[in-house]
């Protein structure tokens, strides 16, 4: 279907629900659930939309190249929204999510229902549809696509709003409303949810050409009129309950920013007369002074707090909560895969429940099922006892619904004895405790960890090793992962190929990407990573204590999933893990090759972490692992090796109380990876998507020898903290463009890109690269894209010497 023919296309339109829910009996079988489910007090913030074998993602990518239609991607939508309904009903689910779901991102969708889209993409002011949503969410051909970063300290990624004072909100997407209609046609009464107004601006940034100290709070009373219609649309539809989600309320906010909390819903409180509100927070405690203005707000009948990170909330609780009011209660978690300590939780629930009231204790998770793996029954290769300690997002629904029927004396005796002795084999299973690794991470608390030369002599020796060019080019580590290349990997690990058979394949790869990169005259030069399925994933089926799903699939951004390792015990390395591929590469050239490594960090932040032990003691033991494969690369005749850090940024916990002590390990890890290596060995490191500024001196201290950074989608944010007089004199590589989009940009628009980088950076420490790795992107996106930019490289190298 054509980019035009999609402009008037409904983005989110009410859909007739799918056949297999339409025969009356089916009708009768959902009501009758919904009925009985109204005895038990349990609620879902929210849950994974993917689908339990990535249904969505494939159906995306399938719109997108044009290969299937719209109609058709709304239909695997309605069946997966319908089945996530169906599986809450049947599990007694009282509270249930609708609005949740998204084709992209949840925030894009508040920025549909606002209206806000940028000029740019050429929005006429009708229903947005596909074609402006996507836009703003991928670019297209003749614009770029909005800033992507992290929400809160997670790996989802979601859509930044662009705001100014001229922006002109309406009420543009009905989605909300539809899917809660969607729900109802199936005998479901869900609780629509929406990004509550006052994150949704904090979780803003001035547009471009707005001053950057333009306050985004002075547009709440132009956002509010749009709310008011979508709650009164949905009071019409007959919605009794509507979800806010304000997660900002966690973050260290200013009197001026919690103001707006009051402000907001005191405008709302004559809308919501009708409608039960509950505002919904999660991934951290709730400030007092938060706690104060969130439980004084009227109008609203329910406070959803994270009781699994927000351990102290719990003590604000039984201080004082307003009497009369519903408290939600997160005590199953919703960011990892453990099973729920079921007891515990339910002493929990009991002295919540003596505060606030049997009829107003709402069992539930602590944040959205989003974060984590959809379903365990579609796990067939992990054994039976580590099974039997997880919980994916399925599992969670029955752990919330079993608590609430357990705080109404119907408690279910197998259940809950079953998950008493799954937590007794965890405690007690001799493959979770290595001690000789443990005593090893322990010894490297009361050292320093770092290289012996200061960073400014190790770039002198390794220049006289490497002989680079000024604004030296290089990609950020992997290459375009093909069907073919696919295929082989499945069919190497399903022992349909030999291994023979298999390293020639690869190295047929590795040998395409290198013949690339040196036809692009290309520097610094990547093996493009052909045996990895995923940055983390790859490390950790070589090191022990990780296990691994087949469908544990977590969605990252857009389409894009990563299935998170599980660390269920201590960690090391038995045997060597890149450097036979490294080494196979760099005999392939005379250029330098990188051998291309997972910081601990990162390792650590994109898995499913152990909760038995705390995270930074963990990291230690990663590091350790990682500091073996460094110096064995280096022996191997690596002379660059890059220890990705992407991560490092999203782990900062949300309040700043916390902060220094996670960047002190945080960078500690990483200088324990490296800190034995030659002053010629070049280390590199590489972070994406996050706001880098505030944590730029622990970026420093990491000492890394050149960092790569994303730059291009946040508008040059980063260059800001140079402009403002911050000296750094390692090795810097800004992305120069995006690789989340297709679209292709021109030699022109790149040295422009480096001009501005270099009103701020020494000519000598400046690198030219790409944002991040190119796994994702097509060959005929990376070829055009990369020679573009060795071009701009080349014209600005000529300008400078013609300048001198």
């Amino acid at each position: 279907m054509s980019r035009v023919s999609l402009r008037h296309l409904v983005l989110f339109p009410s859909l007739n629900p799918p056949s297999f829910f339409t025969l009356s009996s089916k009708r009768v079988s959902f009501r009758s659930f919904s009925i009985r489910a109204r005895a038990m007090a349990s609620h879902i913030v929210g849950y994974p939309r993917m689908g339990p074998k990535r249904e969505l993602k494939f159906a995306l990518e399938s719109f997108w190249d044009g290969k299937s239609s719209a109609e058709e991607l709304q239909k695997v939508a309605a069946d997966l929204r319908a089945s996530i309904w169906k599986q809450m009903v049947d599990a007694g689910i009282k509270y249930i999510p609708s609005n949740t779901f998204s084709y992209y991102d949840q925030v894009l969708d508040a920025t549909t229902m606002l209206g806000a889209v940028p000029p740019r993409y050429g929005w006429k002011g009708d229903e947005i549809g596909f074609d402006v949503y996507f836009s703003m969410a991928r670019g297209n051909a003749s614009v770029p696509a909005m800033e992507m970063t992290k929400w809160f300290d997670t790996n989802y990624h979601y859509i930044v709003p662009e705001l100014g004072p001229d922006v002109k909100f309406c009420y543009a997407s009905h989605k909300a409303v539809n899917e809660f209609k969607e729900a109802k046609s199936l005998g479901v009464d869900t609780v629509p949810v929406l990004i509550g107004p006052v994150s949704y601006l904090i979780l803003s940034k001035p547009a471009k050409g707005v001053e950057k100290s333009f306050s985004l709070l002075s547009l709440i009373d132009k956002i509010l009129p749009v709310y008011k219609e979508v709650m009164a649309e949905l009071k019409g539809a007959g919605a009794s309950w509507i979800q806010f989600d304000e997660p900002t309320l966690v973050m260290d906010l200013d009197a001026h920013q919690l103001q707006a909390f009051s402000h907001a819903y005191s405008q709302l409180e004559s809308s919501l007369s009708g409608l039960n509100v509950l505002i919904e927070t999660y991934f951290a405690d709730v400030p007092s002074e938060a706690f104060k203005i969130l439980t004084s707000l009227k109008g609203v009948s329910g406070f959803g707090f994270d009781l699994v990170r927000g351990t102290k909330t719990l003590e604000l609780i039984k201080a004082g909560f307003p009497s009369g009011k519903y408290l939600f209660a997160g005590v199953v978690d919703g960011r990892n895969v453990w099973a729920n300590n079921l007891s515990s939780s339910l002493r929990d629930l009991k002295t919540l429940e003596d505060i606030v009231g049997k009829d107003k204790l709402v069992v539930s998770t602590s944040c959205s099922l989003l974060h984590t793996a959809v379903d365990l029954s579609n796990e067939t290769k992990l054994d039976k006892e580590l099974k039997s300690w997880l919980a994916f997002a399925a599992q969670k629904v029955l752990e919330v619904n079993a608590l609430a029927r357990a705080l109404c004396g119907n408690k279910d005796e197998a259940f809950f004895a079953s998950n008493s002795t799954a937590h007794a084999s965890r405690k007690s299973s001799p493959r979770v405790t290595n001690e000789a690794v443990q005593e090893a991470a322990a010894a490297l608390k009361d050292s320093d960890h770092r290289r012996a030369t200061n960073v400014s002599a190790r770039l002198e020796a390794q220049q006289k090793e490497l002989n680079l060019p000024i604004l030296p080019t290089t990609t950020i580590g992997s290459f375009p992962q093909t069907m073919d290349l696919r295929r082989v990997r499945r069919e190497y690990k399903a022992k349909k190929i030999s291994e023979d058979d298999y390293v020639k394949a690869i190295k047929e790869e590795i040998r395409k990407v290198v013949q690339i990169q040196e036809e692009l005259d290309i520097d610094v030069l990547v093996h493009g990573e052909p045996e990895r399925n995923d940055m983390v994933e790859y490390f950790g089926e070589q090191l022990s204590g990780f296990a691994f799903t087949v469908n544990g699939w977590v969605q990252s951004y857009g389409s894009r999933c990563v299935k998170p390792p599980i660390i269920y015990g201590d960690v090391s390395r038995p045997k060597a893990m890149t450097v036979f591929w490294s080494s196979m590469a760099q005999s392939m050239t005379k250029r330098p090759m990188k051998g291309m490594l997972t910081g601990p960090v990162t390792i650590l932040n994109w898995s499913f972490v152990r909760n038995d032990q705390p995270r930074h003691e963990t990291c230690y033991q990663i590091a350790l692992a990682i500091k073996d494969e460094v110096e064995d690369l280096e022996k191997a005749g690596i002379t660059v090796i890059q220890i990705d850090e992407a991560a490092l940024r999203e782990g900062l916990p949300l309040r700043k109380s916390e902060q220094a002590f996670y960047l002190d390990w945080a960078v500690h890890s990483f200088r324990i990876t490296n800190c034995g290596v030659k002053n010629t060995t070049q280390i590199h490191t590489h972070m994406c998507y996050s706001n880098f500024n505030d944590i730029i001196h622990s970026i420093i201290n990491m000492d890394a020898d050149v960092i790569t950074i994303e730059n291009s989608r946040s508008d040059e944010k980063l260059l800001s903290v140079f402009r403002e007089g911050v000296k750094y004199g390692a090795g810097i590589g800004p992305g120069v463009y995006d690789i989340h989009s297709p679209r292709i940009p021109s030699t022109e628009e790149i040295a422009d890109r480096i001009n501005k980088m270099l009103a701020v950076l020494e000519t000598n420490i400046l690198w030219v690269n790409p944002d991040c790795g190119l796994k994702t992107r097509k060959y005929t996106e990376v070829k055009p894209a990369l020679s573009n930019m060795v071009a701009a490289a080349k014209l600005i190298r000529t300008e400078l010497a013609n300048a001198k």
